[in-house]
C-alpha cells in the first residue's frame, strides 16, 4: 500500500462525509464539493492500485 492509495482513501472518506452533511446544512456547495472530493479521492486510489501492481510485476 503506497501514499497515493491512503491519501485517496481519506479524500474519499472526507467527500462521502461533506456530502452527507450537505443535507443537514443545506448546502449545496458543500453537496458539489463532497462529491467532487470523493472523485478525486477515487482516482487517486486508482492511481495507487496501478502503482502497487506495477511495483509488484
Amino acid at each position: 500500500m503506497n501514499k497515493d492509495r491512503i491519501e485517496g482513501t481519506f479524500k474519499k472518506i472526507k467527500g462521502a462525509f461533506m456530502d452527507a452533511s450537505s443535507s443537514w446544512s443545506k448546502s449545496p456547495s458543500t453537496k458539489a464539493e463532497g462529491k467532487a472530493t470523493k472523485a478525486e479521492g477515487e482516482v487517486q486510489n486508482a492511481a495507487g492500485k496501478m502503482k502497487d501492481k506495477v511495483r509488484k510485476d
